[in-house]
């Protein structure tokens, strides 16, 4: 069998009216999007959600909060993408500069009114990160 390496991607949300988003310097101007990094050995996935969140922008989700969405193939590098939701309260951010340059909380109405441009854009239509914020931006989160 082929080697998939297991990878978490998570929108982090207040449950209400704000999310997550973070930018990546390999991102295109303006373009944020969730949070996500690889599962460790003997680690659960909803475990490495709380881990990665912690690592990247230094607020902690509770466990019994992260629940699971959907998954998309990662073919580069051998990846299954594991899509989750997971819901804290809307705290200050501590962004890790080794893994974002930037995170911060975007209110719902922010995203849903961007021009897409290079101020402010989301992920390719077509993306798992994508499907994850327009679920949340449309209440089926």
């Amino acid at each position: 069998f082929q080697r998939t390496d297991p990878a978490v991607i998570m929108l982090v949300h207040d449950g209400s009216e704000h999310c997550v988003l973070g930018r990546h310097a390999r991102f295109p101007p303006g373009m944020h999007s969730t949070l996500a990094g690889f599962v460790e050995p003997g680690e659960c996935l909803e475990e490495a959600v709380v881990r990665e969140v912690k690592e990247e922008v230094g607020i902690t989700v509770p466990l019994e909060r992260v629940r699971y969405f959907a998954s998309q193939p990662w073919p580069f590098p051998a990846s299954l993408m594991l899509g989750f939701h997971a819901e804290c309260d809307c705290l200050p951010l501590t962004v890790d500069e080794a893994e974002l340059v930037t995170a911060r909380w975007f209110h719902r109405d922010e995203l849903l009114s961007s021009p897409e441009d290079e101020n402010l854009s989301l992920p390719r239509r077509d993306s798992i990160a994508r499907r994850l914020i327009e679920a949340w931006l449309h209440g089926e989160a």
